[in-house]
């Protein structure tokens, strides 16, 4: 199958300190790719160096053929970017966010339908900052959807909804999946990377320490349910993060 995102003994560092370290990913059409890992474990540097955003110290990214540093412009008319954290002008309203976002981009999607299919069809004429937290969440991915992008990134996806809201955004991102866009998503929610991913790689300390699908995760490990399998693969650096 065709390549889509393609990472290949990525590296980098800031200062004395590997942030990380030769990871190679191939992410194919329909894909959607888990990178999980401990917060501090390196997902959000590896994400940075494949948007082209942060510029790697070696190792070779690019995203359906292009890279991502020299290609920029003509990449991000085929890519979406939902991150965890997003700041808007206080009184700016969802239809006026949406419309701008619309406006940047050749061929986008309808935003009141996606609006609708995301559950803030009522949310047109409230501005961005009365939503509630979840009501952020789901207007951010509308937001990384309404390019029309073959690839999108998403950062925590569903950090903020409570289950059925959780479970209407997975089922939205599966229908999106079957009409071929490729997805890279991190997240801390175990069945949520069961529910979506194809594949996942877990990071420690920059390295990663499992490649390859959730079953193959559980094979490999001593448990027989994944939440098990991942805290055993990231032993150790969860717990130093608990401090932090």
């Amino acid at each position: 199958m065709e390549s889509v995102i393609k990472v290949e003994k990525l590296c980098k560092s800031y200062a004395n300190v590997t942030a990380i370290k030769d990871l190679d990913i191939s992410v194919c059409r329909r894909e959607v790719f888990g990178l999980l890992g401990a917060n501090g474990a390196g997902k959000s540097t590896t994400i940075e160096c494949i948007l082209g955003t942060v510029k790697q110290d070696s190792g070779i990214v690019s995203i359906m053929g292009m890279n991502p540093q020299k290609d920029r412009k003509k990449l991000f008319e085929r890519v979406g970017v939902q991150f965890q954290e997003a700041n808007y002008q206080d009184k700016i309203r969802v239809m006026e966010l949406c419309e701008v976002t619309a406006s940047l981009y050749k061929t986008p999607l309808d935003y009141e339908n996606l609006l609708k299919k995301f559950g803030l069809a009522d949310k047109l004429k409230s501005p961005v900052s009365e939503l509630s937290g979840g009501q952020k969440q789901r207007l951010f991915i509308v937001l990384a959807l309404i390019p029309n992008p073959e690839v999108v990134f998403l950062d925590e996806l569903t950090t903020g909804l409570d289950a059925r809201a959780r479970r209407d955004v997975w089922k939205s991102l599966s229908d999106l999946k079957e009409n071929g866009l490729t997805i890279l998503l991190t997240s801390h929610f175990m069945d949520e990377v069961e529910a979506l991913c194809d594949k996942i790689m877990i990071l420690k300390k920059g390295e990663s320490v499992f490649y390859g699908t959730v079953q193959e995760a559980v094979e490999s490990s001593p448990f027989e349910k994944f939440e098990d399998a991942y805290l055993w693969y990231t032993e150790g650096e969860e717990k130093e993060n608990e401090s932090i």
